[in-house]
């Protein structure tokens, strides 16, 4: 699934294209998550302004007005051509500009592309409205972290996940970032001290800002923009190594269940 790494690697391409690119047609295929929510003919002669992201939502900021919120679900990646070919059976979106065509390419149609007035209103307030704190921007304080983990009694994964502490520290990133911080997955997040939250802080943004540098992870189906796929899994430290050595201590990387999703964790680094 594309996590908060993969989104920015692909809003770092976008953000090099698409500003400034007139709409000349927005083409919805196969109905995906959410409806589009304006007739797309409407789109026609707007201009994407900016391209951001909140989360795992990017947002493209359309002149005069609106935004339209893009989500790539769980198998989804956008590709930019100049002329791209027919879509295909998995191609779901197209957003014809002057400068080329955005293609939202989604194999499990989870995905979405939702239009709304601004971020404040309409679907964005609904699927913008929950969320955490940004842990790559100067909004991720620690002391406020700290304070949040303390009113949770779930296991310190399960909140990593949960997204609405801190978002977008997704299945992968929770792993490694508790295991550079050596705090134990199951330990429940309302124990976590303060000095250990501290090292928590610091190991998501770590961990995440990697995570970017390296295009993000491709487990199956993810590719940045320009088609090249994410190497940050190949260099993970507990992340799908179960039985093999901890590459600090060499015991044995172990794998548990939480909440139907597996954690990877060494038992010798990583305490209670």
């Amino acid at each position: 699934m594309p996590e908060l790494p993969e989104v920015e690697v692909t809003r770092r391409g976008l953000a090099c294209r698409l500003p400034g690119a007139r709409i000349e047609a927005a083409r919805p295929g196969k109905p995906l998550r959410w409806p589009l929510g304006i007739a797309p003919e409407a789109l026609r002669g707007r201009t994407v302004a900016s391209v951001g992201r909140r989360g795992k939502y990017l947002l493209l900021r359309l002149a005069p007005d609106g935004l339209l919120l893009v989500h790539l679900g769980m198998s989804g990646s956008l590709d930019w051509q100049a002329a791209p070919p027919p879509p295909g059976p998995h191609d779901h979106f197209d957003l014809v500009t002057g400068q080329g065509v955005l293609r939202l390419h989604d194999p499990r149609r989870f995905g979405a592309v939702v239009w709304a007035p601004d971020e404040n209103s309409g679907m964005a307030a609904k699927l913008l409205g929950g969320l955490g704190m940004e842990p790559l921007d100067g909004t991720f304080d620690a002391a406020a972290f700290h304070q949040r983990l303390k009113k949770r009694r779930a296991p310190i994964k399960q909140v990593l996940l949960a997204g609405d502490v801190v978002v977008g520290v997704g299945n992968i990133y929770a792993s490694e970032a508790l295991f550079h911080a050596g705090l134990h997955p199951a330990v429940p997040a309302c124990r976590v001290s303060r000095p250990r939250a501290d090292r928590l802080h610091a190991a998501i943004r770590q961990v995440l800002a990697r995570a970017v540098e390296q295009g993000g992870s491709t487990l199956r189906d993810f590719a940045a923009i320009d088609g090249h796929a994410g190497h940050f899994q190949l260099e993970a430290a507990v992340y799908g190594r179960e039985g093999q050595p901890c590459r600090a201590c060499g015991t044995p990387i172990r794998r548990i269940a939480q909440g139907q999703r597996s954690t990877w964790f060494c038992p010798a680094c990583q305490k209670r």
